[in-house]
This record gives C-alpha cells, sequence and structure tokens, in this order.
C-alpha cells in the first residue's frame, strides 16, 4: 500500500491511549510496511514515509508530537490543603529544634577566630571586643606534638567502631528476627537495647568494677585460677580491645533496633517462595535479608563516616578514668580539646577544633555519598 494513513488527533492527557497508539506505530515502522505511520502534534499535523517504510522512533510517544511526548514527565501540581497542613504542623516541633539548636548557635563561630578574653560586661560584649586572630586557634590541633596520636587514635577507632558495629548490629538483627517465641524475642530485644540509656559515667564504674586491680571481678578470677593480677589501668597494650568491646556493648541495641525494623519491613511471601522452593534458612538470609538490608546498611555507614573525625568523649574520659599511662591509646581529638580548654581556658581552641570537625565531616559525607552514588544510585542518601 502505497497511500497515506492518517490517525485521530490524540489528546496530550490520555497517556493511555497516547502509548497504545505509539506501540502501534513502532510496531508498524519495525515490520517496514509500506504504508507509512503518522505522528500527530498539538496541531493536528500528519506526518508520512515514503513506500520503502519508516522506521521507528527511539522513543515511541516522540511519534504522537510533544504534547503527548512530555505529558509523561508532567505532575499535577497538588494544592495545599488540610493534609499538607496537619503534616507541616506535624514537623513544626522539630524544625523549631533545628532552629534554636543547631541553626541560632552557628554564630558562634566566630569565636574560632578571636582570642576570647572576659573583657565586657557579659559574653556578647567580651565577644566583639575581643581580639580577631583569624586562622591562629585552627593551628592549636597541628603544631600540637601530640598531634599524630590524636589524630591516629580518632581516625583509627572511628573505622573499628563503624565496622565492628554494623557487622554485630546486623547480625544480632537477624538472630532476633529468627527467633519463634515473640516474648523472648522482645526481652532480647529490650537487654541489648538497655545500655544505650546509660551515661558513661555509670559504664566507666561498671568497668572499674571489673577492672579493679584490688576488688574486681576479673582479677579475683584470675587469683583463684593461680594467676597473677593485672594492673588493667597502668598497661595500655588491653584498652584498645577493651574501648572497642564496651563501644559496641553499650551502642549495639540502638543499631539493632533500626535494622530490626528493616528485616520486619520485608514481604514474608519472599520467606515463604524460598522455604518452597527448599532453601534453607542461611540461604534465605544470604538472598533475601542481606541483599534488602543493602540500603540502609549503606545510609548508616555514610552517616557514620561523617564523625570519622570525632570521638566519643564519655568513653574516652570516663572508662579509662583519666589514666596518665594510658594515654597514648586514650588520647582523642575531643579528649586533647576539653583538656586544653581546662588548663588553658581558651574558647577559642575548642572552637576552633569544633568547626574543623564539622567540616571535615561534611566533606567526609558528601565524598562518602558520591562513591556510594557512583556504584549503587539506588543506596545513596541524597
Amino acid at each position: 500500500m502505497s497511500g497515506l494513513r492518517t490517525t485521530e488527533t490524540i489528546s496530550a492527557a490520555d497517556e493511555a491511549s497516547a502509548a497504545s497508539v505509539a506501540d502501534s506505530a513502532g510496531a508498524a515502522g519495525a515490520k517496514g510496511a509500506a504504508g507509512s505511520a503518522s505522528s500527530v502534534g498539538t496541531a493536528g499535523s500528519v506526518g508520512s514515509a515514503g513506500a520503502s517504510g519508516a522506521t521507528s522512533p527511539t522513543n515511541p510517544l516522540d511519534a504522537l508530537g510533544p504534547a503527548v511526548a512530555m505529558s509523561k514527565y508532567e505532575r499535577p501540581r497538588q494544592r495545599f490543603g488540610m493534609d499538607n497542613v496537619e503534616l507541616a504542623f506535624l514537623g513544626l516541633p522539630v524544625v523549631v529544634w533545628f532552629i534554636l539548636f543547631s541553626y541560632l548557635p552557628m554564630f558562634g563561630i566566630i569565636i574560632a577566630f578571636k582570642r576570647y578574653r572576659p573583657v565586657g560586661a557579659n559574653f556578647f560584649d567580651s565577644l566583639f571586643k575581643s581580639d580577631w586572630v583569624g586562622f591562629e586557634n585552627f593551628s592549636f590541633l597541628f603544631r600540637t606534638p601530640d598531634a599524630y596520636i590524636i589524630m591516629r587514635n580518632t581516625v583509627l577507632y572511628n573505622l573499628v567502631f563503624i565496622f565492628s558495629g554494623v557487622l554485630v548490629s546486623v547480625t544480632l538483627a537477624i538472630m532476633i528476627s529468627q527467633l519463634y517465641s515473640a516474648k523472648l524475642a522482645k526481652f532480647c530485644q529490650t537487654l541489648m537495647f538497655l545500655p544505650h540509656f546509660l551515661s558513661w559515667v555509670v559504664v566507666g564504674y561498671f568497668v572499674f568494677a571489673f577492672l579493679s586491680v584490688d576488688k574486681g571481678l576479673v582479677n579475683q578470677i584470675l587469683k583463684n585460677m593461680g594467676l597473677s593480677p593485672i594492673q588493667w589501668y597502668t598497661q595500655a597494650q588491653y584498652w584498645p580491645g577493651l574501648l572497642v568491646i564496651v563501644n559496641i556493648w553499650k551502642g549495639m541495641g540502638y543499631s539493632m533496633v533500626v535494622y530490626l525494623a528493616s528485616i520486619t519491613g520485608i514481604d514474608a511471601s519472599l520467606y515463604e517462595a524460598a522455604s518452597i522452593d527448599g532453601a534453607t534458612k542461611w540461604q534465605q538470609i544470604k538472598n533475601i535479608t542481606l541483599p534488602l538490608l543493602t540500603p540502609i546498611i549503606t545510609i548508616m555507614l555514610i552517616l557514620a563516616v561523617g564523625r570519622i573525625f570525632s570521638s566519643d568523649f564519655g568513653l574516652f574520659y570516663n572508662v579509662p578514668r583519666r589514666s596518665g599511662p594510658l594515654y597514648d591509646v586514650t588520647q582523642t581529638i575531643d579528649v586533647y580539646v576539653y583538656n586544653a580548654l581546662t588548663q588553658r581556658n581558651n574558647i577559642g581552641f575548642a572552637a576552633a577544633a569544633s568547626v574543623t570537625q564539622s567540616i571535615v565531616g561534611l566533606f567526609m559525607i558528601v565524598g562518602a555519598n558520591w562513591l556510594v552514588r557512583k556504584l549503587n544510585p539506588e543506596s545513596s542518601l541524597f
């Protein structure tokens, strides 16, 4: 057939009909029919092809004109209704909290660039009357003789905390999800979550009850076994492992709840289908649970990487009980800044250290998210 065929003008809002005609046009072009496929625009213009047959366009919707092709990407405008008002009021406390405790205090960043002295009638008067020193406070962290020790401890401890915490938390979440007794699962979950609510001061006394030289539980056991007691607070070789164990014990419950909630949201029909096919529990965990947990694990890792230049002050200050012989393995940036603040009374040093940690954390989060987006865009944070 060498004649021309025309189609009816298709409304841009009728996407279902447009897709149907687009498929027909693509099929006709693929078969190389003698007839031609017409493309209908917003003005209803008709295009024709020769007897040799027309080729199918890359996007079938393009054959129906720009109005129909673009309608796929248009989103209907939603009016601000009562549902939006309720959601806005629901998020209002969080917005107020961030404004009061996160954005307004950012005014204090200027302390990092001043040599603060209490020379005025109040804090703000003293702040404005203090001298500008530029980046002198920022060099405080890097000019100190112990810069290598505190940087090394902060970064290496955080790397161990991140990966060991993820491994332990994911493992415990999977184990609890496999329990048949709901009461036992709730009991274990509560038992593991309880340490998260304890302050580091209390945890420090717990550790001291175990490691005390005279009355500590561990040394009492060693004595009963005929072994010599260990001077735990004077021998640094034991503390890297002890700090990792204490940190995991205190923080595993919170992370476990996050992963357990993700596991609970997995469709149970996936496990039922795998069980019917003869998959074992390990195969179900390997091929269903872990792949579906990957996005939340990735997000938690990205957020944790942002704090790689910071440390938990309570862990490194209260648990070792400020023992001098343990300085090389317990001194981190936060502990060093606190000691410098209490000994030198220089607020500018502490402010500069906090700003440095925040900037490094920002770049670490952006860099980690960029790397994840390159490898797996669906698991990236933004």
